[in-house]
């Protein structure tokens, strides 16, 4: 069966890479707290491109700065951050689903409630937004962004519980889904865990101050100790009163998003209680042994296969060579009107190294494979610069279901994987040979080996039911992101 490459209009460069939504960070009890959000959302960068944003508070009044762009365009203007007073901060970066890049959607929320000013970030994506927002629309809410995440501020809005910690209990009672979030009041923060801990979060100290983000490159990154990642079914208090902690979900069912050691955190992080690289490594090690290939080279699809190629080319005793250059300096994605201009775009982000790939039997270990088009071009071009033959590697299952629990995975009709067998994709791809990692080799490579991991993309088991009230099964109407409109 011949595939053709699956066109996506006003795609980009990344438009075949899946994203993550989201990264959050907060810091409690310093001075510096919006200038260290900043330095936060900086390195948690690669969690969400599309729009960033801070609140912060001297205790009493709250300032705010949002806007679409990179960490560094909205906060460019030096004078920006310099108006953002206080010792408390909370800070957001986002990646919305098509469409959806807009200025309402930025986070962090901000309103003004009957009990004071309230804000909230983010990662995650919940699965029963349509029939809150139905019912909260019809108890006379108004809703101003179209995001799942201004369900929860109007049910915490709506609580007549007297503390912020009982109204947020009594929200996130209600919610099902994925949710790593963190709140802000204008003397306090709230950090929450979804039960199954589907999205990381993690807590540590700089000096007297308290420190939550995504991941722990954050921590890294402003010189802040890490202390334990925030549990599943976990709320953080932070207060002039210290640290008080509940586990509002006495015995946690685990489905860790495995997708975070796969490919979205940075391997210099720390996520569900391991360094990313080891974990990386070993995948890519397990690849080998599952997954031999006759070849002279390895190399990997830069930057995030890197890792898996280096355990890869370790497990095979086969030399890991850079034959791929990434361009680091793009800025945000291309997007070009034409056909012939969006073909270049792959040109503009990669370019071979001739002189390493030239007449050799290429290796090429890849994290994932989403719709095959920007893999279809990278070995093409690995061919023109002489390979005498390209055998893909991908360091994860074959990717046929989305996600639902805060992964931009497109609908499952573009999912080629969904569709078409190894063999179709193989020869679509134009690749000697292709072979995936199995999920038993894929659990096998993780921290506490086959324990508490999600792996719906993969087989479709998902935890969550993923039906809502009105009836439409999401594995046909095919949403997949974080803004699910009603």
């Amino acid at each position: 069966m011949a595939l053709r490459p699956i066109q996506m209009a006003g795609c980009g460069v990344n438009s075949d890479r899946p994203a993550d939504h989201c990264g959050v960070f907060a810091i409690y009890g310093n001075p510096q707290a919006a200038a260290l959000t900043y330095m936060g959302l900086y390195a948690l960068q690669h969690r969400g491109q599309e729009s960033s944003g801070i609140v912060s508070s001297d205790g009493n009044v709250v300032h705010k700065h949002l806007g679409l762009g990179l960490v560094s365009d909205v906060f460019a203007d030096p004078m920006v951050l310099e108006s953002l007073k206080g010792h408390i901060a909370i800070g957001h970066n986002r990646y919305s689903t098509t469409g959806t890049t807009k200025e309402i959607n930025v986070q962090p929320i901000l309103v003004n409630t009957k009990d004071g000013s309230l804000a909230v970030a983010h990662n995650g994506n919940l699965t029963n937004t349509r029939e809150l927002r139905v019912t909260l629309e019809r108890e006379g809410s108004i809703f101003a962004t179209t995001s799942d995440t201004e369900v929860i501020v109007h049910l915490i809005a709506k609580s007549r519980k007297p503390k912020l910690v009982d109204r947020i209990l009594e929200a996130i009672g209600k919610i099902r889904g994925a949710y790593s979030l963190v709140f802000m009041t204008p003397d306090e923060i709230v950090a929450v865990r979804d039960s199954h801990g589907f999205r990381p979060l993690i807590m540590g100290t700089l000096g007297d101050a308290v420190v939550i983000a995504s991941e722990s490159c954050a921590l890294d990154l402003i010189g802040a100790s890490i202390d334990r990642d925030v549990g599943p079914g976990e709320l953080i208090h932070v207060d002039g009163n210290g640290i008080h902690t509940m586990q509002f979900e006495p015995n946690p069912a685990l489905h860790q998003c495995i997708f975070e050691f796969v490919y979205f955190s940075r391997p210099d992080s720390r996520v569900f209680g391991d360094y990313v690289d080891k974990t990386r490594r070993k995948i890519g090690k397990n690849l080998a042994e599952e997954c031999p290939a006759d070849g002279d080279i390895v190399i990997s699809v830069p930057d995030s296969s890197n890792t898996a190629a280096l355990g890869y080319a370790a497990r095979s005793n086969i030399p890991f060579e850079i034959g791929l250059i990434r361009n680091h300096y793009i800025g945000r994605t291309f997007i070009h009107p034409t056909q012939s201009m969006r073909d270049l775009n792959v040109r503009i982000k990669f370019n071979a190294v001739g002189g390493v790939l030239n007449k050799r039997r290429v290796i090429v270990v890849e994290d994932s494979i989403v719709r095959g088009t920007t893999l279809r071009k990278l070995t093409h071009m690995i061919r023109s610069a002489g390979a005498k033959e390209v055998h893909i590697r991908v360091s994860c299952p074959p990717i046929r279901y989305p996600c639902f629990y805060g992964m931009d995975f497109p609908t499952r009709k573009e999912l080629i994987a969904a569709w078409h067998s190894v063999e179709e994709i193989r020869q679509f791809l134009n690749a000697d040979t292709l072979r995936y990692l199995s999920v038993e080799k894929l659990l096998e490579s993780m921290p506490e080996a086959n324990f508490g991991y999600c792996t719906a993309c993969y087989t479709g088991e998902y935890s969550i039911p993923i039906t809502e009230n009105n009836g439409k099964d999401f594995l046909e109407q095919q949403t997949g992101g974080t803004d699910q409109r009603p």
